[in-house]
């Protein structure tokens, strides 16, 4: 049913609640591939910066990027040992949101389910990962599962 499973993270706890039901329609459907996929919007550089502070915000934007790739790679490799094929793909943001993001990925890449969790690094707030799965599910083409992490009570 699905081969191709896209599961956006932010890096946090309360996203990653979303791989035990990754793991267990993945198995139950024989997904040939998960794909882990965390959105980076670029830092904001204020004003005109000079090229020492311009090229000093590149370094940390790959010092971030290379600590995502790092994560990614410890989730991808912890689903291995469990028995799932999962990749890891990271995108940047230039231009749009997060939400945006994830769906180009999905459709650029032949995804069949994007399962996400409600809420990520703002934690109860609805306002960062809450609003990014509701916007979507709201425009997915593709079914979109999302997980309220255990023990969370939204109203």
């Amino acid at each position: 049913m699905y081969k191709k499973i896209l599961v956006p993270l932010d890096g946090s706890e309360l996203a990653e609640h979303v791989l035990e039901h990754v793991k267990a329609i993945a198995k139950g459907c024989q997904a040939p591939q998960v794909v882990l996929l965390q959105v980076i919007e670029p830092l904001l550089v204020p004003g005109r910066p000079d090229m020492g502070v311009a090229n000093s915000y590149r370094e940390a934007e790959d010092k971030f990027e290379a600590s995502v790739k790092d994560y990614l790679s410890r989730v991808a490799e912890a689903l291995k040992k469990s028995g799932m094929a999962a990749g890891t793909a990271i995108a940047r943001i230039t231009h749009g949101s997060a939400a945006g993001e994830i769906l180009n990925y999905a459709t650029e890449n032949g995804v069949d389910l994007i399962v996400m969790s409600t809420h990520g690094k703002s934690g109860s707030s609805r306002w960062h990962f809450g609003s990014v799965s509701n916007r979507v599910a709201s425009h997915s083409a593709i079914p979109v599962l999302i997980v309220a992490p255990s023990g969370f009570r939204t109203g």
